[in-house]
């Protein structure tokens, strides 16, 4: 009729996050996002939709976004959600599907890309790149935090605002992830620990601004959202029961209740307990003592000073009387390369500096009666022989100046392997006392805090991801196999397979 008010139309809704961790991070302001906690919340769904949001607002080919896993199979499964929702908005977005692109475009010019991304190298590949959006997905299957921090690099954009778009374009990293998983400690120690869900971290930056031509403060902030399967209403309850029948505890708290104090890894977790760990006491003089070393620079070198017993009684502080097996390793002190443990960064400290601290702290052990026995050269990485480019010293010739000495470690063939097996069984053995054993005092806090979390390879189950921060792993390796062959037939040590 003329003249009547007409019908107000009523929006289509594509999309709507719950109420609760979806909207939460869908709606944070800080530039790093972690979604974590149990599973089901529908952490993947608001990963795609916290990129889609920006799509047609005015940044064009500007808005560009990229979304990481380690595997193609799970960015299959990315890339099958945004199926189901991009073409519901019409507005002709396409999609890509080869794997040389595997992304999605739109007539105005917005691309996201999904990408698998696995070593440091592969950075190497963006580097230079514009991404004012980037995704992980779950990220705690990266053993460290290096390409996380690589490709901030890449979260970056030239788009300068107009009169047509007087925005700024929003940088933003959005990262998913369930506790469990070879990253679980970097990042409970980088984003969990710190601050409690949903509180905000700022982190004050004195930069150069090119825009006004002088140095001025920029804040960045980070922060983790937790997200339960509680509040999905969408979520069968036959995959809850899926979850709460997993028997694997550690992994059942991880995924069915989001819990990130546990004990998470793969290699050792199962065998690794109280029982290997010792107070600090005073070594008797007639065990034996030597150090192991594996060597890094980019990467943080790790020594170890071990004690072996030889069957005696000793008393540990608080007057409890303890037998050891005899032939059992005590890593007594450590020396471990890196300004913070669990960030996989070394402290590029030169040969020469190194072995004046390790005799430093001979020197120390000894006049504080730590010990009281000569400590002996043991085994080290082989690389340290090797001649650098354009010089005629190695690494050991250079320690040697100081009086460090070192024997060569078991590269041979299957010796990785059967490193693995050998550290496992003797920690198990910590715990029945049924042979030798492997303990580590509580001044030892890189080997505590490193082995416990170590992950084993996703192709090769029988060895650990060497991409992981497992060099106080290595360095107890060679002391572990250095020792064994040492002692078949001296303790009667044998473990199968070595010696048969």
């Amino acid at each position: 009729m003329f003249g009547t008010k007409p019908k107000s139309i009523k929006p289509k809704v594509i999309w709507k996050p719950c109420k609760g961790s979806q909207e939460l991070t869908l709606n944070c302001p800080a530039d790093e996002i972690l979604y974590e906690g149990t599973r089901g919340p529908g952490k993947t769904d608001t990963q795609l939709m916290k990129f889609r949001r920006h799509v047609g607002q005015g940044f064009g080919p500007f808005w560009r976004g990229v979304i990481f896993d380690r595997g193609y199979k799970n960015l299959d499964d990315l890339v099958s959600k945004s199926q189901r929702w991009f073409p519901q908005f019409g507005d002709h977005a396409k999609f890509y599907g080869a794997k040389a692109d595997y992304k999605w475009v739109w007539p105005t010019g917005e691309e996201l890309l999904f990408r698998r991304i696995r070593r440091l190298q592969d950075y190497w590949d963006y580097h230079g790149q514009e991404f004012p959006f980037i995704g992980w997905n779950e990220l705690s299957k990266f053993p460290s935090p290096d390409l996380y921090d690589a490709m901030l690099s890449c979260n970056r954009s030239s788009f300068l605002p107009t009169p047509e778009c007087p925005h700024e374009i929003p940088l933003l990293v959005l990262s998913t992830t369930n506790p469990f998983g070879s990253g679980h400690n970097w990042i409970k120690r980088q984003w969990i620990d710190p601050v409690p869900p949903g509180v905000i971290m700022k982190t004050t930056v004195n930069v150069y601004n090119p825009r006004t031509g002088v140095r001025e403060d920029i804040v960045k902030t980070r922060a983790h959202i937790f997200g339960s399967y509680k509040e999905n209403p969408y979520l069968s309850p036959a995959y809850i029961a899926s979850l709460e029948k997993i028997t694997d505890k550690n992994k059942r708290r991880a995924w069915l209740y989001g819990d990130w104090d546990i004990v998470a890894g793969g290699a050792l977790d199962d065998v690794w307990g109280d029982w290997n760990l010792l107070p600090r006491f005073r070594v008797p003089s007639s065990w034996r003592i030597n150090r192991s070393m594996d060597w890094g620079s980019s990467h943080p070198f790790s020594i170890g000073w071990w004690a072996e017993t030889d069957g005696c009684e000793i008393t540990l502080p608080g007057g409890k009387k303890w037998t050891p097996v005899a032939g059992s390793l005590i890593r007594i002190f450590e020396l471990y390369g890196t300004e913070k443990i669990g960030t996989n960064k070394g402290i590029r400290m030169g040969p020469l500096e190194l072995a004046k601290q390790i005799r430093k702290w001979d020197n120390h052990l000894q006049s504080m009666h730590w010990v009281s026995s000569s400590i002996l050269a043991g085994p080290a990485d082989n690389q340290i022989r090797d001649v650098r480019d354009g010089e005629t010293k190695t690494i050991a010739d250079v320690m040697e100046t100081q009086g460090v000495y070192w024997n060569p470690s078991d590269k041979a063939k299957g010796s990785r392997k059967m490193g693995l097996e050998l550290i496992r069984q003797r920690l198990q053995n910590a715990k029945t006392g049924e042979g030798p054993g492997i303990y580590f005092m509580s001044n030892c806090k890189a080997a505590i805090e490193t082995l416990p979390t170590l992950p084993r390879d996703e192709d090769d189950m029988d060895d650990v991801d060497t991409e992981s921060e497992d060099h106080v792993y290595d360095d107890c390796r060679y002391e572990v196999l250095s020792s064994n062959y040492r002692n078949v037939g001296n303790f009667g040590c044998h473990f199968p397979g070595i010696g048969d």
